[in-house]
């Protein structure tokens, strides 16, 4: 499992899970942060296709706000996992927490590039993620969330200079204070 979504100011944190089987031809998916957009919104439907289950978790920003941003992940994650059926037996986590359920599991730092099922929740998660930062976009175009994604890009921040912050921001955020 992976998520999506820690560091921006705006929308959801989103955590992909997925179980792959034995043998499986991933060729040309890896770390969804080496692809690029086009390549992952190719992949997505693929590794759907090839999964033996695939699970997303989307945790608000609300709850973001509330919890605080790790937290808010480990239940993106938890979330994911809850979603697949069949359930695991045990976990591949990307990063060093674990995320709370009584499963066995492995942290994994940079696991997103060192194991195929993490590799593939990575760009579940992304794609996911990203499609609902271009569905904030229709509501608030104001702010490029449609080509920033939430990031704190410097047209972003000019934008929540100027218009302040909608509610998809996370208002506990520096940067959107």
């Amino acid at each position: 499992m992976d998520e999506a979504g820690r560091g921006p100011l705006a929308g959801p944190v989103v955590a992909a899970a997925v179980i792959l089987p034995e043998r499986v031809d991933l060729a040309g998916i890896r770390d969804s942060k080496q692809m690029t957009a086009r390549r992952r919104e190719d992949a997505f439907p693929r590794i759907l296709r090839q999964a033996v289950a695939a699970g997303i978790g989307v945790v608000s920003q609300r709850y973001i706000d509330e919890f605080n941003i790790l937290r808010a992940a480990l239940e993106a994650m938890k979330r994911a996992v809850l979603g697949l059926d069949p359930p695991p037996d045990f976990l591949l986590v990307d990063g060093i927490h674990k995320v709370p359920l009584p499963l066995s599991q492995r942290c994994i730092k940079k696991g997103d590039r060192l194991s195929r099922s993490i590799s593939a929740a990575s760009v579940l998660a992304k794609v996911y993620r990203d499609r609902i930062m271009r569905a904030c976009h229709e509501m608030y175009p104001e702010y490029g969330f449609d080509r920033n994604k939430g990031y704190g890009t410097a047209a972003h921040l000019s934008a929540l200079a100027r218009y302040g912050p909608c509610p998809f921001h996370r208002f506990t955020f520096k940067r959107v204070r």
